[in-house]
């Protein structure tokens, strides 16, 4: 095993336990949430996409080891940060939720949709975070063929989840949010200036 594949996988151990941590978060503010009256929806999609989280990450490394991917150089580097950056909208959209934040759907009643932090440009930054982590962390060591799967059933996943979230969040959240991009930002137009008397 060459020197770039154990600090691949040491970076997907590293990936791996922040999960762990961010399930342990998420089980807290779950009890907080139902604690308030929260409501769970989507349990059925959150299994599958449980699965897939986790079938990813082994993806990765077997990709690599299986299948001989080198390290692809200015590629890999550029990929990691990616990853790194999408790391980083994660944890912003933690810091900004707060307790709010989950891996599940719970809705608390009474609760005002969140539009600080990065919810000032887009309806789900957590997502799109989703969607480059999933795309340029398996590139860090040429898993290409991962990247292309898993943002397949990524997509497809996202496709459920979202619908699913947006109805329960209801008319409160489609009136503050709504008229926000959902995952890629877009340019706003400059206000009109008004003529000069």
């Amino acid at each position: 095993m060459v020197t770039s594949e154990l600090l691949y996988l040491a970076l997907l151990g590293a990936v791996s336990l922040e999960r762990l941590a961010e399930l342990f978060i998420s089980r807290r503010n779950a009890r907080r949430a139902f604690a308030r009256g929260g409501v769970e929806v989507g349990q059925g999609h959150f299994r599958a996409m449980a699965l897939m989280h986790t079938a990813f990450l082994a993806a990765c490394a077997l990709e690599v080891l299986l299948l001989r991917r080198p390290f692809p150089g200015l590629l890999g580097f550029a990929a990691l940060g990616l990853a790194l950056l999408a790391q980083a909208m994660r944890y912003w959209v933690i810091a900004t939720l707060g307790e709010q934040w989950n891996v599940r759907i719970i809705v608390v009643p009474g609760d005002a949709p969140v539009s600080g932090g990065p919810y000032r440009y887009l309806r789900h930054p957590n997502y799109a975070a989703v969607i480059v982590e999933i795309a340029a962390l398996p590139l860090v060591h040429g898993a290409w063929l991962t990247a292309l799967v898993f943002s397949a059933l990524n997509a497809i996943v996202l496709s459920v989840r979202i619908r699913a979230e947006e109805a329960a969040l209801g008319p409160a959240y489609a009136a503050r949010m709504g008229g926000l991009p959902r995952l890629v930002p877009a340019r706003r137009a400059p206000p009109e200036r008004r003529a000069a008397p």
